[in-house]
């Protein structure tokens, strides 16, 4: 547990360290954030706050796990394997936002291709978990039963249809959080901690390394990032957390108890996809604006506010999810 600790005391501290200098290169390049111009007013005043953001969170998790490393945590295929993860889809968000910069739109790939790229990164870990023998089974909260996908031909089909929805839906629903001062980077921050604590009951201690270290480096960003922001994590962090928080979850077996942890991932997912069909299909929208934290601004609700409560949310489903375990 102390190499554990140290690891991530190490990437909170760099993300303190390179916060500014990072906010200052990227106001200089003058990237800036674009606003949709249909979302709530009180927006409006964020457009030119610096993004991408989310490279102070990669380049803080990689120093955290150098750190933890040297001093005495292992190195694992995992860890290697949910880097690869992290960092392709960090550069899929990336590249979607210095096509937003560029463009001066709030738009920047087209969803099918960053949905493709997506698919593409996420099949590949999955066929390496597959081609190496790893367990596919997912352990099933609150029951002793795991959803088992037998080692043949049409199971390891099932387990990749399984595991890219898994990783690219989580990786959305994180990105469609990323809408107001500090939620994305809080929520985000507690549902990692939440799986550290899982996987170390476990005793897999090399996932649990990597969650505490990424959710360090999402409490030093929050530092920046909470209102009024100082600097938005943009694609580039959400993207590669949400297919951070998925990869831990299938590595560890127990990609199930994500259902729970991240509640508020999949609320904000599922905001949209009804918001859409909705519309398309009646013409109808059921909520002021998605995703949903939209929707309580729009009702009256402030920033902060959302933000809090939504952290708690996190926190009570991330204690549910620990009694899950613990009751199995």
């Amino acid at each position: 547990m102390p190499i554990i600790l140290l690891g991530a005391l190490a990437a909170f501290v760099i993300c303190l360290i390179i916060g500014p200098f990072a906010i200052k290169i990227l106001h200089q390049l003058k990237f800036g954030q674009s606003v949709r111009t249909e979302g709530p007013q009180t927006h409006l005043k964020k457009a030119g706050t610096p993004t991408m953001g989310g490279i102070i969170i990669l380049i803080s998790m990689v120093g955290g796990l150098v750190a933890g490393v040297v001093a005495g945590g292992e190195l694992s295929r995992e860890i290697i394997w949910l880097l690869f993860l992290t960092i392709s889809f960090g550069l899929i968000g990336f590249i979607d936002d210095l096509l937003i910069i560029v463009r001066k739109k709030s738009l920047g790939l087209k969803a099918r291709q960053k949905l493709f790229a997506q698919f593409i990164c996420a099949g590949l870990v999955i066929f390496l978990m597959i081609q190496n023998n790893f367990s596919t089974s997912q352990l099933v909260p609150f029951t002793n039963l795991n959803l088992s996908f037998q080692t043949s031909l049409l199971g390891n089909v099932l387990f990749v249809i399984y595991g890219l929805i898994c990783i690219v839906g989580f990786s959305n629903g994180i990105n469609f959080a990323d809408g107001l001062d500090g939620l994305a980077g809080g929520t985000t921050a507690i549902a990692l901690l939440i799986m550290g604590a899982l996987t170390y009951m476990q005793q897999q201690y090399d996932l649990t390394l990597f969650a505490f270290v990424l959710a360090a480096a999402c409490i030093g960003f929050v530092w920046f990032n909470g209102p009024p922001a100082k600097i938005f994590m943009g694609d580039t962090g959400a993207l590669a957390l949400g297919a951070a928080f998925a990869g831990i979850g299938l590595f560890s077996r127990l990609s199930l108890f994500l259902l729970i942890v991240g509640g508020i991932f999949i609320a904000e997912l599922l905001s949209v996809i009804i918001q859409v069909a909705s519309f398309k299909t009646y013409g109808k929208r059921v909520f002021k604006m998605s995703p949903i934290h939209h929707h309580f601004e729009l009702e009256g609700m402030q920033e902060p506010q959302i933000m809090v409560r939504f952290w708690i949310v996190g926190a009570v489903l991330g204690v549910l999810a620990i009694i899950g375990y613990m009751l199995r």
